[in-house]
């Protein structure tokens, strides 16, 4: 954990894609709350902030987190076709035509 307190700014990508057992996300927790107020996190996931529940296998936690998270944040929504896979599909509807 004091690893990860100790960089100005932290990246964590794609919360969400795998599953988080309980121990993990007490530990989530405890890293966010090292962190909150005192450096800066950039979280990226497809999940909505109502699935976080489900994500951490705890709503109490899921909204001690967001609490954390979202206190002095910019969230940043993204609609769209994803763009790693734009020139895949590009070469797919051309062959398709």
């Amino acid at each position: 954990m004091k690893h990860y307190r100790k960089y100005k700014l932290l990246i964590i990508d794609e919360i969400g894609y795998l599953p988080i057992d309980e121990e993990d996300a007490k530990m989530f927790f405890q890293l966010i709350d090292m962190r909150y107020e005192e450096k800066s996190t950039i979280f990226t996931t497809n999940a909505s902030f109502k699935s976080w529940g489900e994500i951490f296998q705890d709503p109490k936690l899921a909204n001690a987190i967001l609490d954390r998270i979202l206190h002095h944040a910019t969230v940043v929504n993204i609609v769209g076709k994803s763009y790693r896979l734009k020139n895949h599909f590009q070469i797919v509807e051309k062959s398709e035509a």
